[in-house]
């Protein structure tokens, strides 16, 4: 029995490994032939293209092997920058009556189903095979408005149905995108630069988590809180200060990364989050120079100032963890993360409710002992009448 199991593993890495040889000993069925061709190194992917660089056309051939009919493949030029948002695919995949579908998908950001779509180049003669586990795409692209040395991605991921589901976020399918010089067929991966964006988007979304989403509430909760009780104050002013401008601080930073991320990513827009975390800062900013003009406890414009302090702080408070969670949509990371901050949420807002509900029970019970201390001998105040 044993010996018959390995004799099986024997011949399946057998043929995995025939299916997926180099691409220069690769021969099509179709009997196509092309000049140029690459080993990619993730994915068990090849390249085969012919450059005509006159009129600047590539007719390509994209091989991904060891493959299932369960997956979808997908091979793009990213004419912006390096990694996957701006990138213009070529998708395949087997559907679930056997047949299969090519088409073309640009990809406008990480939250991508490859919906069909027009690319930025065209496109021609587009078609894919499925056989031996392995996905062909066949194109001819004419890359007009672009040099000879591009930005290519690849990737497969799952299907749900007869639709692209979301690929894995991890291993090679995070590295899998690099420069290709389609004359002379040098390449180059690109993720150490890729892995680098991703590490500053994620310190973009840590930052700001922590300072807008966590500190400030936090803050808030010491000022709200914390004044009720005479023996807090002045503690409680220091406290709900350095709380805040530690907040901005964090937070200024965190919305410098995201400046330095759109700058990056040229052709890229999350325009609601953009627009919510430049409007994060502003009103932080007044809020801080708030604190300089902050009128004295006695003083007849003191009100206003505590209601426009108030209005602000509470609105900057919600549109931040809005935003957060629109960078969690963005960002896509595994959802521990974005269950932990639901979870701290939670924390705060449970210590916001019984706060507010004994803090009440103290004003209340204050202001009843302090009116039957001013009432005259007698009961209900009316004693010194009779």
């Amino acid at each position: 029995m044993l010996r018959a199991v390995l004799i099986s593993c024997v011949l399946l890495s057998f043929c995995l490994s025939s299916s997926a040889q180099s691409c220069a000993k690769y021969n099509f069925a179709s009997n196509q032939v092309f000049s140029s061709c690459n080993d990619l190194p993730y994915l068990n992917s090849f390249l085969h293209w012919n450059y005509d660089s006159s009129s600047k056309t590539v007719r390509m051939a994209y091989r991904h092997a060891v493959v299932t009919g369960s997956k979808w493949v997908a091979w793009a030029i990213n004419p912006r920058s390096q990694g996957m948002v701006g990138a213009q695919a070529l998708v395949a995949f087997q559907k679930s009556d056997g047949t299969m579908r090519a088409y073309t998908a640009p990809i406008t950001g990480y939250q991508t189903r490859l919906q069909e779509g027009d690319l930025s180049f065209p496109v021609s003669d587009l078609s894919a095979v499925y056989s031996k586990n392995e996905i062909i795409i066949f194109a001819t692209l004419k890359l007009e408005n672009l040099t000879s040395t591009v930005n290519q991605v690849w990737q497969d991921g799952p299907l749900s149905g007869d639709a692209p589901a979301m690929h894995p976020t991890s291993g090679s399918n995070v590295r899998s995108a690099g420069t290709l010089n389609l004359l002379s067929g040098e390449s180059r991966t690109t993720a150490g630069a890729s892995n680098s964006q991703t590490k500053k988007r994620n310190i973009h979304g840590v930052l700001n988590a922590v300072s807008w989403g966590i500190l400030l509430p936090i803050g808030a909760l010491f000022a709200r809180y914390l004044r009720v009780f005479p023996s807090a104050d002045p503690a409680w002013f220091y406290l709900h200060a350095t709380c805040q401008t530690s907040a901005y601080i964090v937070g200024v930073a965190g919305w410098a990364t995201g400046l330095q991320l759109g700058s990056q990513s040229p052709g890229v827009q999350y325009t609601s989050h953009r627009t919510i975390g430049i409007v994060l800062f502003c009103l932080g900013t007044l809020q801080v120079f708030a604190l300089l003009l902050r009128p004295k406890k006695d003083h007849k414009y003191r009100f206003y100032w505590n209601i426009y302090h108030h209005s602000v702080g509470y609105a900057v408070i919600v549109l931040s963890i809005i935003n957060i969670f629109k960078g969690f949509d963005i960002l896509n990371p595994e959802n521990k993360w974005e269950r932990a901050y639901i979870g701290i949420l939670v924390v705060l807002a449970s210590f916001a409710a019984t706060l507010e509900a004994y803090t009440w029970y103290v004003v209340v019970k204050r202001k009843k002992t302090a009116a039957s201390q001013k009432m005259p001998n007698g009961t209900n105040g009316h004693g010194a009448r009779v």
